[in-house]
Parts: structure tokens; sequence; C-alpha cells
């Protein structure tokens, strides 16, 4: 086989064939255990950016193994794939440098990197997934690979939310499922492909209506629609870097990449919209939309705030490729990442404030930007991003997202596009003047500094680099290299849309 053929499988065991090896490393060999992980990161890196390179330029890459009849094991990269595939790789670097900080001292470690490197290595498989086949075999690798993270702690309630993670998860993996041997049995196997791998003549509309929506059942759990959302917010007993990984890289990724290729690479946008299953999607996003931001507004726990704010947030992208449209769908797409960056930088702050001053409580955070200057600074560029301030990236999503509801002659999208800012300023601005224009609490002052910084040095760079990262994808949104730029070629390459770039 070539390098090009074998390309997409030696991404996927880059992460995990380290991991498998540091699982059996004894605590105490952190040394190796760090150089071993490190190093099969920037291996990783290394090789997606070839990937990413060379689709650029037009070069495949495609790995098939006939599995049974009528059914491949397919891996296969194209400008969609790429975009989840460069989000996962390089976050995971950024979260496992911050992990070692954040750990450090800490039980189980060896554990909790391998089971941490194992679920990016099923994220990259769900990325490079060329048929429903391959992307189903990835997607329950990825609940079977997150639930030792989200019960790492070994506490009764981990061990119930655990549980009530599985209950969830596992369901919608049945759900997903029965869709896609449904779509095998009328359709035969489907592949991922520009434009639509059906053309509606494989069964009646009522059966591929069916079929339609088992599949988005199946991914809606992980994407967090309301009412199947109940398992987010409950795992934030898990580790902060597990919840920057859930959040921002990983599970709830999943089930809106999933939606994404569903909707234009299964059936089509155009067969979608003859079927009448968009409108509903429009839908269920927006009251996820509004939803989680009323509940996120109700959170005194830092965490569940922004757990509940994920619940909002990820359906931003649904929202777009449901609009039936060019901006939309670029809106959809390109929040994939800019919600990704600012989310993990959101979870890493978080996690810095609990681990250096012992806060979890936003009503406790009193003058903590005076103590973590930087940690909160981020915190709160962030915020402004998810707030949608211009140009932060936030508001890129939201420009497009609201001219794609035009576009599509559905304004009332714009009057949930509104609501949602209006609360998402209601939840992140209360933390931001608390940190920076109240008085220290007492319980804040007598903390002792535990690094010559205001927090680890291992936790406060990647702080600072996905800070900078998510300024950077939007004020340099119109770079044809930008998240947006990718998200346009997208659109022109895989969607055949008719862009003017």
């Amino acid at each position: 086989m070539s390098f090009p053929t074998l390309l997409p499988l030696l991404i996927i065991l880059c992460s995990s064939g380290v991991s498998f090896a540091i699982l059996f490393l004894g605590d105490d060999r952190s040394r190796l255990r760090t150089t071993l992980y490190l190093g099969g990161e920037v291996l990783k890196l290394a090789l997606v950016l070839v990937m990413l390179r060379g689709i650029y330029l037009g070069d495949d890459y495609e790995l098939r193994i006939p599995l049974l009849p009528g059914i491949d094991f397919l891996l296969k990269a194209n400008t969609l794939s790429m975009l989840f595939l460069v989000l996962s790789a390089g976050l995971w670097l950024v979260t496992t440098v911050y992990s070692i900080g954040y750990l450090r001292g800490k039980p189980h470690q060896s554990r909790f990197f391998a089971f941490f490197g194992f679920s990016v290595s099923a994220t990259a498989g769900i990325a490079l997934a060329g048929n429903l086949f391959t992307f189903f075999i990835f997607f329950e690798l990825l609940t079977l690979a997150t639930y030792p993270l989200i019960v790492h702690r070994d506490t009764p309630e981990a061990m119930r939310v655990g549980r009530l993670y599985l209950v969830y998860t596992l369901s919608g993996g049945v759900v997903l499922l029965a869709g896609a041997v449904a779509m095998q049995l009328v359709a035969g196997s489907v592949e991922f492909t520009a434009g639509g791998a059906i053309d509606g003549s494989e069964a009646n509309n009522a059966v591929l209506v069916v079929i339609f929506f088992l599949l988005i059942a199946g991914l809606a759990v992980k994407n967090a629609f309301v009412p199947v959302h109940g398992w987010l917010p409950q795992a934030m007993v898990a580790p902060t870097p597990v919840s920057a990984l859930l959040h921002g890289v990983a599970v709830v990724k999943a089930g809106a990449f999933g939606i994404v290729r569903v909707v234009y690479e299964v059936y089509g946008i155009d067969l979608a919209q003859s079927l009448g299953v968009l409108f509903p999607i429009t839908v269920i996003a927006s009251i996820t939309i509004l939803y989680g931001s009323l509940m996120a507004v109700r959170q005194d726990e830092l965490k569940k705030r922004l757990a509940y704010s994920t619940v909002s947030q990820v359906s931003y992208i649904a929202l777009g490729i449901s609009l039936f449209g060019l901006i939309g769908a670029i809106g959809g797409v390109v929040h994939l990442v800019h919600q990704g960056v600012m989310k993990v930088t959101l979870f890493l702050c978080a996690g810095a404030v609990a681990e250096t001053l012992g806060i979890k409580h936003i009503s406790r955070m009193n003058g903590v930007g005076r103590r973590m200057p930087w940690t909160m600074g981020a915190f709160a560029l962030a915020s402004f991003g998810m707030i949608g301030l211009p140009p932060l990236a936030g508001f890129v999503s939201k420009w497009h997202l609201g001219l794609g509801a035009m576009e599509a002659g559905q304004g009332w999208v714009i009057a949930v596009l509104i609501g949602s800012t209006i609360l998402n300023a209601a939840y992140f601005l209360p933390i931001i003047y608390r940190a920076f224009f109240l008085e220290p609490t007492e319980e804040a002052a007598r903390q002792p500094k535990k690094s010559r910084f205001e927090a680890d040095w291992l936790m406060l760079i990647p702080i600072l680099t996905v800070a900078l990262l998510s300024l950077l994808v939007g004020v340099l949104a119109g770079s044809s290299v930008s998240p947006l730029g990718w998200a346009e070629l997208i659109a022109q390459q895989e969607w055949n849309y008719d862009v003017d770039r």
C-alpha cells in the first residue's frame, strides 16, 4: 500500500498506539509517559498537516478494507473531514499540556492519558470515516473511550454520572444503528458523497423520512439536543481537561459533525429539503439554543454554566446546516471550529481557577481577576467571543447564521439569535464583573501561591495559546487559510455551491 493510502490509518494509530503503550506504565514513570505521549501528538499533528496540504492540492487519501458483502471499512479524507481532524489534533496537544499541569501529583495518570488518547483516536476516526458503517464504529468507540474519563475520580457521584452517560449515549447509538441498517437495506452501502449518496429513488418518501430521523435522533444525544441533553451538565463531575474534551473537541462535536454528514453527504441538501426534514431540525436547534442559554443563567457552579452554554452553542451548527442555503451552511460549519476553540479556553480557565484558588462557584469569584489577571483575561476574551462581539469568532458565526436565515426566508431565526446573544451576555458578563470589579473575598485572598506564576505554567501557557487562537480565528476570518476560508472551500468542493471567494 502507498503512503497516501495508509496515511488516514496512521493518523488514527498514532494516538491509539501511544495510548495503549502508556496504559501499562506505572504512575511513577511520568517522564517516559510524557515523552511518549507528546511525541505521539507531535507526530500525529505533523501527519495531519501533511494530509491537509495534500487535500488542499487535490490529493486523494483513501483506505478501503472489505469486511462483509456490501460493507467496507472505509477511511477517506476530504475538506470537511480535515476541518474536524485539524481541530481535534490541535486542541488535543493543547489540552494534553494543560492536563500534565492539572494532574500533577494526582493518581491514575497513566490510565487518564491512555483513555484521553483513545478518545482522540476515535474522534479522528469519526472525522475520516468514509461511510455510515465506519462512522458508527468510531462513534461507539468514542463512547467507550470517554466513559473511563468521566468516572476517573472513582467517587460514587462519578460512577452514577458514568452510568447515566452510558444510558444516554448507548441508547443513541442503538437508534443510530437502526437508521444505518435501514439505510443499508434500502440503498445498499452508503458512502459519504459530495451532493448526497442517495437520490430519493431508493424508497418512498415516508421510508426515507423515517430513516433520516432515526439517524438524526441517534446523533442528537451526543449533540445534546433538548430533551436528550441531560447527560452533558451531569458529566461536569469529570476532571476539567475531560470537560474541555467533551465540549470543545470530541463528543458533542461528533454528534454535530454527524448531522452535517447525514444532511449534506448522505441525503444531500436538495433531497433533504424536498422531503421536508430540515425545518424540524431548525425548530429543535432553536429551542435548544434558547433553553440552554436560559438554564446557563440559573447556574452558580461555573462548569455547569459552561455546560449549559455548550448545550446552546453547539446547536448553532445544526441550525446553520438546516437553513437550506450557502451562507447558513458556512456559518454552521465554521462554528464547529469557533465554538471548540472558545469553549476549550473557557473550561481551561475554569479549571485553573479551581485548582489554584479552590473556587468553583461564580458567587465566590469576587476579585479573582486581580489574583489571576491572565487567566481571567483569557476567560473574558472567550466570553466576548461567545456573546458575539465583533470581530471575534462568535460574531463571525452569528453573522453568517443571521444572513443565512434571511437567505432562507426564515427571518424568525434572527429573533432566536438575538435572544440567545442577550442571554449569552446575561450569563457571561456577571462573571467578568465579579472577577475584575469586585473586592476579593477572604477565601481568595488567603490562598497561598502554588507557582511563581498566577497558575501552574503548564496550565497557563495552554490557556493563553487557545485564547490567542480564539482571537485570531475571528480577526483573520477574511483569510483563505482561516476556518471561515476553509468552510467556504468545503461548500465549494463538497457541496457544489458556487462560492465567490
